[in-house]
């Protein structure tokens, strides 16, 4: 016993040193003794990014756009009585008109008709009664004065009983028909090149990264080979020898856009096959093949479906930019590259060949960029458990 020790027992009264032990007795409390409950829910890891993403504003109402652009190319092309390849030779470049729009002076089928004679104006032949809207910029050549004429182009050249809601195009189609059929076709190539990307890359640089060594050498020095070749000349060597079409233009992607996954998925199994439990189900004899796709692999899904959601619209570009270069799909089927590509050559005559696709396919980008944005957020572990 130390000289604390000993100090301080001497300081308390020999009568509570003295207290005999049936004196004693337990101090219990009334209420159980329980643990403390949790103050949060407790969530998985995928429970807690759907949270997380459903917090994210810009991402819900981007994943909500991708919806109803995917339901309009799947449903919108049978919205009208108009076919995709039907030709009408009497409605050429038609403007777009619109129900109930038109009322309000949207979408009505007005058009500017330049250099008229002002003296014609009054003739039935040449313009319809109810045709002229107006007309402005008048000048004079050799006596003669001309102006800007604005006509409901549709009583205009007696087509009063139609309705082209975006137009027509020069062969007489319709380009509502057309884009929706257009959309469906790019997002069709797109989503079949990117799962197509998705396997082969998941192959690769799960190969790659789980055996390392000499192995994983050799097949990432093929992939440096073959990513130093640009992407447009491999595409165009391989349209120029399987000819145009869906399938040869999601082969033509395939052929170097699964590097950039490989790359991701080897990098995943390079951090990940060295831990402890890779380590003891490698002792108990698990299989390979048991090893890469249950105990590594999963780890790297959120990067996987980060990836996936870029990728998509990066495939919907490249398609419309091989289809502007002329190596998109063979006519009468539309694209939306295809249809930038013809609407260009008379965007100052008729910007609404031009207008409509070019929209479509810059919401698309946005909004997968915004919804990947968000997905990536959501499935990064170090904000798990952030409210």
């Amino acid at each position: 016993m130390n000289e604390v020790t000993k100090k301080t027992l001497s300081d308390i009264p020999a009568d509570l040193l003295n207290i005999p032990a049936r004196e004693f007795g337990f101090v219990r409390s009334e209420d159980p003794i329980m643990d403390a409950n949790f103050e949060t829910v407790s969530r998985g890891f995928f429970k807690d990014a759907m949270f997380r993403l459903r917090q994210n504003k810009a991402a819900i109402a981007a994943f909500w756009i991708i919806c109803a652009i995917a339901f309009m190319a799947i449903f919108g092309p049978n919205m009208n009585e108009y076919h995709f390849s039907e030709q009408f030779s009497d409605y050429l470049n038609m403007p777009p008109r619109i129900p109930v729009l038109e009322n309000f002076g949207i979408f009505d089928g007005s058009r500017l008709v330049t250099n008229r004679r002002l003296d014609s104006l009054e003739n039935p032949e040449k313009f319809p009664e109810g045709c002229i809207i107006g007309y402005s910029n008048p000048h004079e050549i050799m006596g003669v004065t001309l102006v800007d004429v604005e006509v409901n182009y549709y009583k205009y050249i007696g087509a009063e009983e139609e309705y082209f809601w975006l137009g027509t195009d020069h062969m007489g189609r319709d380009v509502w028909t057309r884009l929706w059929r257009g959309t469906r076709v790019s997002l069709i190539i797109a989503v079949l090149s990117t799962m197509s990307d998705v396997i082969i890359g998941i192959i690769y640089g799960a190969i790659a990264g789980y055996y390392g060594g000499k192995v994983d050498m050799l097949m990432m020095r093929f992939t440096e080979i073959l990513n130093s070749i640009p992407s447009v000349v491999l595409a165009t060597l391989f349209i120029m020898m399987f000819g145009t079409g869906m399938w040869s233009l999601v082969l033509a992607l395939c052929l170097r856009g699964w590097v950039g996954t490989a790359r991701m998925i080897r990098t995943q199994f390079l951090r990940f096959r060295g831990r402890e439990y890779v380590m003891a189900a490698q002792t108990m004899g698990v299989p390979d093949r048991t090893l890469i796709f249950r105990h590594i692999l999963p780890n790297a899904v959120g990067p996987l479906i980060t990836r996936t959601m870029v990728a998509i619209p990066s495939a919907i570009f490249t398609e419309s930019f091989m289809a502007y270069l002329g190596l998109g799909l063979a006519p009468p089927e539309p694209s939306i590259g295809t249809m930038l590509a013809a609407g260009q050559t008379v965007l100052m005559q008729y910007p609404h060949l031009t207008l409509f696709p070019a929209l479509t396919i810059s919401v698309l980008m946005i909004a997968f960029n915004l919804f990947g944005n968000g997905l990536r957020t959501a499935l990064d572990p170090t904000q798990r458990g952030q409210e």
